[in-house]
């Protein structure tokens, strides 16, 4: 699976529908019927992702040996309050009014990569977040060329 990259901001049209951007699209895979969303646990947004990779949490779950109240945290909360929604002819989806609203997405919506899932963010909500993570990673001095070496220096460790 590919993964998401970058941030688009597309228009919501008069009927709920919005265009998932094309390189999403990609992504998901010409077999895709659509996205599944959900309401994002940490953040004031939506979380999306592909079936196949709720299927893959799916069988992931089953693996790990999780307190029973974790376990019905993660059904009710991630699978319970998804929604498919399937592509139209081209490439759009209609946005449930309910979960759009509570987090504040009404004329535009803003998709955001984060490699193997993606958010839909109202646009002006995700500027402040953007400046907020972008400030904590420089106060953490989080930097690519870092993270690159210290995945290279376990992995040499570890042979």
């Amino acid at each position: 699976m590919a993964v998401f990259l970058s941030s688009f901001v597309n228009k919501i049209d008069k009927k709920g529908r919005v265009s998932v951007p094309a390189s999403f699209r990609t992504a998901l895979g010409g077999d895709a019927p659509g996205i599944v969303v959900f309401r994002s646990l940490q953040y004031d947004a939506l979380d999306g992702c592909s079936i196949a990779h709720l299927e893959l949490l799916s069988q992931s779950l089953e693996k790990l040996d999780l307190p029973p109240e974790t376990f019905e945290l993660i059904e009710t909360t991630i699978f319970g309050g998804s929604v498919q929604l399937p592509f139209d002819s081209e490439g759009r989806v209609s946005l449930p009014a309910s979960m759009s609203s509570i987090v504040g997405i009404t004329e535009e919506v803003a998709f955001v990569g984060r490699r193997k899932t993606f958010q839909l963010w109202n646009p002006e909500k995700l500027a402040a977040h953007d400046a907020a993570t972008r400030n904590a990673a420089r106060a953490k001095d989080i930097s690519l060329s870092k993270i690159i070496a210290a995945a290279s220096s376990k992995l040499e460790g570890g042979l």
